[in-house]
C-alpha cells in the first residue's frame, strides 16, 4: 500500500485515510494478506525506531535525488512492515504531513512532493530495495502519478507485471498542477518523459476541464486496474456530475472518467470498517449522569488548557468556551446537569457543515434556528461541537457560541475528548453535504449513540431512518436544512420513550467490522478468491 498518512504511526494522521491504513493491515492478515505500507517519513516518524537499510538515487526534476530507505516492523501486525522514504522535500513543513498551500499556488508544495513520492516507490520497487509485491495498492491522488509512472514511464515498465487498484477516499481534493510552465508541474517533475507523450497518452493525465492541468487523481482513475470507493452509495453519487447549486457532490468533474470504468465492471464500492473494542460493547446503554457530565466537564477543561500550550494568548473561542465551561461547573455543582446533549465532531470544512451554515429564508442560518429550535423543545439541552479547520467556518460558530449558552464550540482536535463526546452524547449530528464513508457515525453508533444524518454517501450505507438513527434527504441545500431541523424535532419528541432505547440498542449492535470488509477487499478488489 501507498499512502500519504498511516494511523498507525504516532503523528502521521490527519483525516480518515490514516485508520484505513492503520486498520485494514491487521484485518487484511486475518484473511491471510500480508499489506506492507510505505510512504514518506515526513522528517519524524523515522524516529520510532525505524532502521536505514538502503540509500540511493531517484531521477526527479531533472537531477538525482538522493533518498534514505527505513523500515520498521508494523507495530500492529506481525509480519507485515512499513516503509519509510526520507528526502529534504518531505519536511517542507516541519512536524507535518502536508502544506498549506497558497490561493494562486493550490497544492504547489504538495503535489510536488508526492509527485516524488510516486518515482521514488517506483524506483524502491523495480530496483529490489523494497520487496515486489503481487498488488499495488494505492490510496488518494497523492498517489496517482505512481500509476501513471507504472503506465508510462519505460523505466518502470516492470510494474506492469502486477496488478494495480486505486481507492479514493475523497475525489473532491484532486491535486492539479499545470502540465507545464511551473515548477510544480508535470514537465518540471518528469521532464524526459514529458517530451515522449503522444496525444493519447498526454490525454490519459490532462484534467478534462483544464487542458493545461494535469490531474493526479484522474491518472489513478484511468490507469489503475480497478477503482474503489469507500462507501457503495459513494461509488454511486460519484457516476453523476456535481451539482453545487442544489447541494449534490458527485463525480467532482471526473464522473466521465468513472462511468467508463464502471460499465467495464471495475468501479467498486466498500465501505471502511471500525473497530469495536470489548470494553465498549460491555457499557451500559445508560444515558449521561451527573458523575459522568463531571468527567464529560473536566474533559471539555483539560483540552482547552492543553491547546493553550502552543499559544501566547487565549482566543477569543477559548475565551468564550472556559466562560461556558464555567457556567456548566455551577450547574454540575448543584447536581444538575444537560436533559438532551447533542453532539458534533468533526474537520470544520463545507463537505461537513455547508447545511448548517445555509441562510434560511427567515434570515437565520441552519444552526441557528436549530439552537433555537433545541431551546425550545428541550429547554436543559446542550450542544456539544468539537472540530478544527477553515479559520472563516470556525468564525461563523464562534459567533453563534458567544450568543447562545446552550451551544459549546470547542476550536480544535482532541482524540480523549472526541470518545467522551461519542460515549456521552445522545444524538450525534453529522450533517454532510457528501461523505465517501465516514467515521464519526460508526464511533457514535457502537457506544449506542443515535446519529442524525444526511443520506448521503456512507452515512446512507450505516444509518437506517428511524431502525438506528435518523435520516434526512433535500433537493437542495435549503431543503436539505429544513429536513434537518424536522428531523431533529421528529427525534426531540421520541427521546426519552421507549422507542428511543431501542433506537440506542439498535445503533449499539450494528456492525462494520474490519473482518467482513477484508473479505470484500480479498474477494473483489484483488480478485483472490
Amino acid at each position: 500500500m501507498v499512502a500519504a498518512e498511516n494511523g498507525a504511526l504516532k503523528g502521521a494522521k490527519v483525516g480518515g485515510m490514516a485508520d484505513v491504513i492503520r486498520d485494514l493491515p491487521q484485518a487484511l492478515a486475518g484473511v491471510e494478506i500480508q499489506a506492507d505500507v510505505i510512504m514518506p517519513s515526513y522528517g519524524f516518524l523515522t524516529g520510532l525506531g525505524a532502521k536505514l537499510t538502503h540509500e540511493f538515487e531517484v531521477s526527479f526534476a531533472g537531477r538525482n535525488e538522493p533518498i534514505k530507505l527505513y523500515w520498521l516492523a508494523h507495530p500492529k501486525v506481525e509480519g507485515a512492515n512499513i516503509y519509510l522514504l526520507e528526502h529534504g522535500l518531505w519536511q517542507s513543513s516541519p512536524g507535518q504531513i502536508y502544506s498549506q498551500g497558497t490561493n494562486d499556488r493550490p497544492f504547489a508544495d504538495d503535489a510536488t512532493k508526492f509527485a516524488l513520492l510516486c518515482a521514488t516507490v517506483a524506483k524502491a520497487l523495480v530496483t529490489g530495495f523494497v520487496p515486489m509485491p503481487q498488488l499495488l495498492h494505492l490510496h488518494d491522488w497523492h498517489t496517482g502519478c505512481l500509476a501513471m509512472l507504472r503506465a508510462l514511464a519505460p523505466e518502470y515498465h516492470a510494474l506492469q507485471s502486477i496488478e494495480c487498484v486505486f481507492s479514493i477516499h475523497n475525489l473532491a481534493l484532486q491535486g492539479i498542477r499545470p502540465l507545464s510552465h511551473d515548477t510544480s508541474s508535470f514537465a518540471a517533475w518528469f521532464p524526459h518523459l514529458f517530451t515522449q507523450l503522444d496525444e493519447s497518452q498526454r490525454a490519459q493525465i490532462i484534467d478534462p476541464r483544464y487542458p493545461h492541468c494535469i490531474n493526479p487523481m484522474r491518472m489513478g482513475i484511468i490507469l489503475a486496474g480497478k477503482v474503489h470507493l469507500v462507501s457503495p452509495t459513494y461509488a454511486k453519487e460519484v457516476l453523476l456530475p456535481s451539482r453545487p447549486e442544489l447541494g449534490f457532490f458527485g463525480g467532482e468533474g471526473l464522473e466521465a472518467d468513472l462511468q467508463h470504468k464502471a460499465e467495464q465492471g471495475r468501479v467498486l464500492g466498500i465501505l471502511n470498517g471500525c473497530e469495536y473494542p470489548e470494553a465498549l460493547s460491555k457499557r451500559s446503554l445508560k444515558r449521561m449522569g451527573l458523575t459522568e457530565f463531571r468527567a464529560l466537564l473536566g474533559g471539555i477543561e483539560s483540552a482547552l488548557v492543553q491547546w493553550q500550550g502552543a499559544k501566547s494568548q487565549v482566543s477569543g473561542v477559548d475565551m468564550i468556551a472556559f466562560t461556558r465551561l464555567q457556567a456548566l461547573w455551577r450547574q454540575a455543582s448543584s447536581g444538575e446537569f444537560p436533559a438532551f446533549l447533542l453532539t458534533s465532531v468533526g474537520r470544520l470544512t463545507d463537505q461537513k457543515v455547508l447545511i448548517l451554515r445555509h441562510i434560511l429564508p427567515s434570515g437565520l442560518s441552519v444552526l441557528e434556528t436549530l439552537l433555537l429550535q433545541l431551546q425550545q423543545m428541550q429547554p436543559k439541552a446542550l450542544f456539544v461541537m468539537l472540530g478544527s479547520g477553515d479559520p472563516e467556518i470556525g468564525q461563523f460558530f464562534q459567533t453563534l457560541a458567544a450568543k447562545y449558552a446552550h451551544f459549546v464550540f470547542l476550536q480544535g482536535y482532541h482524540e480523549e475528548l472526541s470518545l467522551s463526546l461519542y460515549q456521552h452524547g445522545d444524538l450525534f449530528l453529522m450533517p454532510s453535504s457528501f461523505e465517501p464513508c465516514g467515521i464519526s457515525q460508526m464511533l457514535a453508533m457502537r457506544c449506542g449513540q443515535p446519529c442524525l444524518v444526511h443520506g448521503v454517501g456512507g452515512l446512507q450505507d450505516t444509518v437506517e431512518d428511524n431502525i438506528d438513527g435518523f435520516v434526512f434527504y433535500g433537493e437542495d441545500t435549503r431543503h436539505q436544512g429544513v429536513a434537518l431541523l424536522v428531523k431533529l424535532a421528529e427525534a426531540l419528541v421520541k427521546f426519552d420513550g421507549s422507542d428511543w432505547t431501542q433506537l440506542k440498542r439498535k445503533a449499539k449492535a450494528r456492525r462494520f467490522e474490519w473482518h467482513d470488509i477484508a473479505l470484500e477487499y480479498k474477494k473483489h478488489l484483488y480478485n483472490i478468491l
